[in-house]
């Protein structure tokens, strides 16, 4: 089992940047394929960004794509989600997962297919 703990999150203004983390303790982090989902006010939690164990191979939500990076260091048992030109649609909570992957490439896009999460951490990009 693996716990996931965010941080980073705040209160930005449009165009602005935020690098969000999510550090993992519990298990052998190389082994879990990670990703970054975000839930808006009255939304439908989606995933913005997911990552292979190897970091290899990334996945972006193309409301996101060419503005957020994902990235980790399995030595640090982190992942990180680097967000640039931010827009008030960005508005939401930033929930880590993980899920362990028996390929090293694979790059899971679906809710269903995370096991563990994290709590979550607000960020609001204002106009």
């Amino acid at each position: 089992q693996v716990q996931l703990v965010e941080s980073g999150g705040g209160l930005v203004q449009a165009g602005g940047s935020l690098r969000l983390s999510c550090a993992a303790s519990g298990e052998i982090f190389d082994t879990y394929a990670m990703g970054w989902f975000r839930q808006a006010p009255g939304k439908e939690r989606e995933l913005a960004a997911s990552i292979s164990r190897n970091g290899r191979s990334t996945y972006y939500a193309d409301s996101v794509k060419g503005r957020f990076t994902i990235s980790r260091d399995n030595a640090k048992n982190t992942v990180y989600l680097q967000m640039n030109s931010l827009k008030p649609e960005d508005t939401a909570v930033h929930y880590c997962a993980a899920v362990i992957s028996a390929s090293s490439s694979y790059i899971p896009r679906r809710l269903d297919d995370y096991t563990y999460w994290g709590q979550g951490t607000q960020v609001t990009v204002s106009s």
